[in-house]
């Protein structure tokens, strides 16, 4: 179990239980007690939770999240995806993300990683992900604002599209219904599609996160076409004929 996983691990228990303690969780985790305080101190330094002597207990913030480090499919493999991604990004990086579960855990995996006072910018429309990033003190968020959609907890509309037509970014990370090397980048609802695709413009690199689910795959309203897409980050359940596809329209493909 590499650090990411076991820090995982332990937001995962805190979640069920409440309270973990050093030593019960040394034993669960077959790590030192010494590693699992420097994982609790880490983890408190990012406000995921809060130390007490001898363990940790519950953040009163972080652990009321719509989406809060749930069981979700593809799980592992958004794990991975995630990490590839958040090894994109640098200090001071000026960073774009939607909504998704996908682009949930590239956010976890970005704070997780964040080291002393290096600072990045963070720009969503997801209510989800600005909780989470909103007490971190390592994180400037910008929130595009606008009209919340419950089932995404995206922001869209015109007032979203006002904010990020005045911005510009780095990279943005795009989690996406579909992506096909031909038909391009979709999502089911034309809203979400309409803010992705000012995500993409903004930005001077563009990498969708999905897994291998969403390979060559439609839905509804288009993104953006296969050309404006720098990277994909995927699993290696994608098929070596749609890597081909990919790489031939001039995406670098990662697979994970």
């Amino acid at each position: 179990m590499n650090r990411y996983e076991r820090l995982n691990a332990l937001l995962e228990i805190l979640g069920e239980r409440g309270r973990v303690e050093v030593d019960e969780i040394s034993e669960r985790l077959e790590v030192s007690a010494a590693t699992i305080r420097r994982d609790l101190d880490h983890l408190a330094e990012q406000q995921l939770l809060t130390r007490t002597r001898g363990g940790a207990v519950t953040h009163a913030v972080a652990y009321h999240l719509p989406m809060r480090y749930k069981t979700v499919r593809h799980a592992e493999e958004k794990q991975r995806i995630a990490r590839a991604a958040a090894d994109m990004v640098w200090p001071g990086a000026v960073v774009g993300l939607n909504g998704g579960t996908t682009t949930t855990e590239v956010a976890r995996t970005l704070v997780m990683r964040s080291e002393g006072d290096a600072v990045i910018t963070v720009v969503t429309n997801a209510l989800n992900i600005a909780n989470e990033l909103s007490v971190r003190p390592q994180v400037k968020l910008v929130v595009t604002g606008g009209v919340a959609r419950a089932q995404s907890y995206e922001l869209m509309s015109s007032l979203a599209e006002k904010i990020l037509n005045e911005l510009s970014l780095d990279i943005t990370f795009l989690g996406v219904d579909a992506i096909d090397a031909v038909a391009g980048v979709s999502a089911h609802h034309e809203g979400e599609a309409a803010i992705n695709r000012l995500l993409a413009q903004r930005a001077g690199k563009v990498v969708v996160v999905a897994d291998s689910s969403k390979i060559g795959a439609r839905a509804f309203a288009s993104i953006c076409a296969t050309p404006e897409v720098d990277v994909l980050i995927t699993d290696t359940g994608a098929g070596d004929d749609d890597v081909k596809r990919f790489r031939e329209r001039g995406v670098q493909v990662v697979q994970v």
